[in-house]
């Protein structure tokens, strides 16, 4: 049977590089359904992945390809792309909720500003993650990565 990365691996992976307290409000099965929904927004992201990333099987939950590491990595900056997308969507998170000497106020201008900043720079870190993917090349050895630039150079 061919090698397959379950969508819970994609998620944990994820919820790694994200701190939420939404999620912890949130039922198991809404949690898992909005998880689903920023993946499956963000695998456009991904131009040129070497593995049908789109070859999937949605009642099993998994991809029908075997992820690697690096190609978790630019799914999720893609997925946090996304996530921060949901947090400017939000009317909740536009509507400054918090008061209290604890919290330093900024105007929701401010706010929503740093927000698509963060944004922009995922957005660019998934840029930089691909553009490393596409230039590397698995070497015949076993001991890891070789630069592709050398061939990219001779087609042109």
């Amino acid at each position: 049977m061919a090698e397959t990365t379950s969508f819970q691996k994609v998620y944990d992976f994820f919820l790694a590089g994200i701190t939420d307290d939404m999620f912890m409000e949130l039922t198991p099965e809404d949690t898992q359904e909005l998880l689903q929904e920023i993946m499956l927004a963000a695998l456009p992201h991904f131009e040129f992945p070497r593995k049908d990333i789109f070859d999937m099987d949605i009642d099993n939950e998994c991809f029908n390809v075997e992820l690697s590491i690096e190609e978790l990595n630019i799914i999720r900056q893609y997925m946090i792309v996304e996530w921060i997308g949901y947090q400017l969507a939000s009317i909740e998170n536009i509507k400054q909720k918090y008061s209290g000497s604890d919290f330093k106020f900024t105007s929701q201008a401010q706010h929503l500003d740093k927000l698509m900043s963060l944004r922009n720079h995922y957005v660019d870190e998934g840029f930089r993650l691909q553009r490393l993917y596409c230039r590397r090349k698995k070497s015949d050895e076993k001991s890891g990565y070789e630069s592709s630039f050398m061939r990219i150079m001779e087609k042109r």
